[in-house]
């Protein structure tokens, strides 16, 4: 699945870009007026296996005729604890936007998000999934016509071994790509799959690649596939509004994820 956030901005109350979590007994569907709709806040969280800080952000949704701004949310408690004990209060760094000082991903742990903001508290948790090796990334040209499309394509071992899911970040030239992708190993276990990167926008000769690869867990991957869907891109899909795994109607995502990053350089014409 491939989702490109260009195509996605216009819908303000689904700002979110990437990954939610299955929240124990918290999944559901938000139903949101587009044209009057109360501002909603959207939490956008991550931790992984790589050193911190991890961020936090905090923002709110306009009506669906309004521009494309959404004011940060400052002044928040915002709190982020493992199962194994350790807390960390986050600080605010910039508007809306608020740091870990302590914390460290750890793979198998669960983390606990906790956010009070104008008065109300949103919880989410996320377990970060065990790490599957990003093995390779390959530019591929596939000529059609007079027309050239070159993308990358990755490969990874899957696990025999439960199911398994995974999202794929590209930077171009140091430009994160709009094109957020997801798979997942439904029918795949155990296999290797072989992954095309490709979005609206194909790789230019000279361009330099950076892909992260992350395991992330089942609700992150339910809530951009429904994201996906929401926004219409999906062919043969009725549009809705993608599961929301935060708690008190919040919309947005908090991902415990394992980092892997691989790099290549398409070569000149």
């Amino acid at each position: 699945m491939i989702l490109n956030f260009k195509n996605i901005m216009k819908y303000s109350w689904l700002l979110v870009i990437g990954f939610s979590l299955l929240a124990f007994g918290c999944q559901k569907v938000i139903n949101i007026d587009l044209n009057s709709a109360s501002p909603a806040i959207v939490i956008i969280g991550n931790i992984n296996d790589q050193p911190g800080p991890y961020t936090v952000t905090l923002s709110q949704t306009a009506n669906f005729s309004d521009p494309n701004t959404f004011p940060s949310i400052s002044g928040a408690f915002v709190t982020i604890a493992d199962n194994a004990g350790d807390k960390d209060t986050l600080a605010e760094v910039s508007p809306g936007k608020y740091h870990t000082k302590k914390i460290q991903g750890v793979i198998g742990r669960t983390y606990y998000l906790s956010v009070t903001a104008n008065g109300q508290t949103y919880t989410s948790s996320s377990t970060m999934p065990q790490l599957v090796p990003f093995d390779t990334i390959r530019i591929v040209r596939f000529d059609l016509f007079k027309d050239t499309n070159i993308y990358a394509r990755v490969g990874f071992q899957d696990p025999a071994a439960g199911n398994n899911y995974y999202r794929f970040i590209e930077t171009r030239n140091d430009t994160l790509s709009p094109a957020i992708f997801v798979v997942d190993d439904q029918y795949s276990s155990g296999l290797y799959i072989s992954y095309p990167l490709r979005s609206d926008t194909a790789l230019a000769y000279g361009d330099s690649v950076k892909v992260e690869m992350q395991c992330i867990d089942k609700g992150t991957y339910q809530y951009l596939q429904t994201f996906y869907e929401a926004s219409g891109s999906a062919t043969n899909v009725t549009p809705s509004n993608p599961i929301s795994t935060i708690s008190n109607n919040a919309l947005g995502y908090f991902s415990a994820h394992t980092s892997r990053y691989r790099s290549i350089k398409v070569p000149n014409k």
